[in-house]
């Protein structure tokens, strides 16, 4: 085996392809054109991407872009490691599944039967809800992030995941109700692995997931200070160049997973031929979830079981740190692709460079990624539409705003007309049903109300009703809000200080999400909540003088 010190010898270390067909075909070298086209970005100056692709089984695509360590000029090859990010989630959804054959749990347990540490929520939460994303928990990771210790700032263990569920007195929502990605029911199933098997889920992977399958370069970062040979470090860009940007925490399962391009076909080739579980466990592992009410959505067992430009796909990407990834598989065409980069998500799209490779291989079987009929707005229309609401429920705020003649949510996707009325964007849809009010509907039929409201330009005055000492033991974390010049700020220990930007009467926009002041039936701000997109509203309490 070539050795790295080799590989910086070759003439283009940064573009290894290692292996196509043996036959090195016409047909190969435009493919193998193609497909450095895709990752070009990437050379010996920066970090890069590794990606492999089978057809039938069979590997035929194995190549690796850019650095792996830039401090000592390593390049990338088709058998460097890379951090997984949530690809990882099948594999604890494959752990906990073996566990249910062997007849050790149910799908159907409730997670207190083997946590009960944690709340009992008026309504039991089963192993099935945090496998399918529909527990209702917060995840863990943007609670500790408003208390001011973000993923990657601090060393978290299971223990701290454990302890920061054990205090919520709420969910998003009650069980089975909704769907809402949570990375805290994958730790909790590394967990429940743990006691249930008497092994780590690091031990219990490895012996009946890994080495039947020969992914003898895959493991879990459950120790971040272990040395992993051959392993890429994960960079993010930022104005002076690429810095580090590498996970130190030791929770996993969520995540965590340290592998290869390779490795994760060999995975994926087990959805065709078991090796590993056998029929039923593929079954099982690849069925959608059914929220409460028996609508269907499309998230497995740690998998999306969705459609590509009409052909069906089963994927799932990860972004951790500075790393991304992404591993596709189409059933019907036999085809995996995988993607691992050690460049953030934000620099290397790694679902994007999957879906280009694949469609270099589907050329033919692909038909419009947009099948709905197209509208042209008119002036009277986007003026309907367009501006500033309130969800009734939450009081979250929903921006529609105009762009070069078309609408989109303000930093968030465009929104495409089917008719002067509806909109479709990201598998939802969004509907005008009078003047002044908005639905918008998800791709499970869940559905959220708007209503129009007006922005708000409180006055200094007005915004020193809100200061105050605001806590929150779920969070424990302390909140000074005051008034600075004409600005409302949020203080929180050791030395941050947050500007709070008004959006509508109550409602501000912050770095940590928005921020919405509660009041009491005098009218007085007695709370605030922080909302986003996986914590739906943790509360703070006003402390009284």
């Amino acid at each position: 085996m070539m050795s790295r010190r080799s590989l910086l010898r070759l003439s283009t270390p940064f573009a290894l392809f290692l292996l196509f067909s043996a036959s090195g075909t016409q047909a190969d070298n435009e493919l193998a054109a193609k497909v450095d086209q895709i990752f070009a970005q990437w050379n010996r100056s920066s970090p890069g991407c590794t990606v492999a692709a089978s057809s039938d089984g069979k590997k035929t695509l194995a190549k690796a872009y850019g650095m792996a360590d830039l401090e000592h000029e390593i390049p990338n090859t088709p058998d460097t490691i890379f951090e997984a990010g949530s690809v990882s989630k099948q594999f604890t959804a494959a752990a906990v599944l073996l566990l249910a054959q062997d007849g050790k749990l149910s799908l159907d347990d409730s997670i207190r039967k083997f946590l009960p540490e944690l709340p009992a929520y008026t309504a039991p939460i089963t192993i099935r809800h945090i496998l399918t994303h529909t527990s209702g928990l917060r995840d863990w990771g943007n609670i500790v992030a408003v208390a001011g210790w973000p993923r990657s700032s601090r060393v978290h263990t299971h223990a701290h995941v454990l302890d920061v569920l054990a205090r919520q007195r709420s969910l998003n929502f009650e069980p089975g109700t909704r769907w809402s990605y949570s990375n805290s029911g994958y730790n909790l199933a590394a967990i429940i692995v743990d006691r249930v098997s008497g092994m780590s889920l690091a031990e219990f992977t490895k012996t009946r997931i890994f080495e039947p399958l020969g992914m003898t370069r895959t493991s879990w970062r459950d120790d971040y200070t272990r040395v992993v040979k051959n392993r890429a470090i994960a960079y993010s860009r930022a104005a002076d160049g690429f810095h580090t940007n590498m996970p130190f925490e030791n929770v996993y399962g969520n995540g965590g997973l340290l592998t290869t391009v390779g490795d994760l076909l060999r995975w994926n080739q087990n959805f065709v031929t078991p090796k590993v579980g056998g029929a039923e466990f593929v079954r099982l592992q690849l069925e959608k979830g059914r929220l409460r009410d028996g609508r269907p959505h499309n998230y497995a067992m740690g998998l999306g079981i969705e459609s590509y430009n009409g052909l069906p796909v089963v994927q799932h990407a990860g972004a951790t740190a500075g790393y991304a990834a992404m591993l596709l598989r189409f059933p019907e065409q036999r085809l995996s692709v995988a993607v691992l980069c050690n460049a953030a998500m934000a620099d290397a799209p790694a679902p994007r460079y999957a879906a280009a490779v694949a469609d270099l291989y589907l050329k033919g079987a692909l038909s419009s990624s947009d099948s709905k009929a197209k509208h042209t707005l008119t002036r009277d229309e986007i003026a309907a539409v367009r501006g500033l609401y309130r969800n009734v429920e939450t009081s979250v705020p929903l921006r529609i705003i105009e762009e070069k003649g078309g609408m989109r949510l303000r930093n968030g996707p465009q929104l495409k007309p089917t008719s002067g009325t509806v909109f479709t964007y990201a598998s939802s849809k969004l509907e005008l049903t009078s003047p002044g009010h908005v639905r918008v509907t998800d791709a499970f039929g869940s559905d959220d109300r708007f209503e129009r409201v007006d922005r708000a330009t409180p006055t200094p005055s007005e915004l020193a009703q809100f200061s105050g000492t605001y806590v929150s033991d779920e969070a424990e974390t302390t909140f000074t809000v005051a008034v600075e010049g004409t600005s409302l700020v949020l203080h929180r220990r050791p030395d941050a200080t947050l500007e709070l930007a008004p959006i509508y009467a109550d409602v501000f926009d912050g770095p940590m999400g928005t921020i919405i002041f509660r009041r009491d039936s005098s009218g007085r701000p007695v709370a605030l909540s922080v909302v986003d997109d996986r914590v739906w509203d943790l509360r703070f309490e006003r402390q009284r003088p």
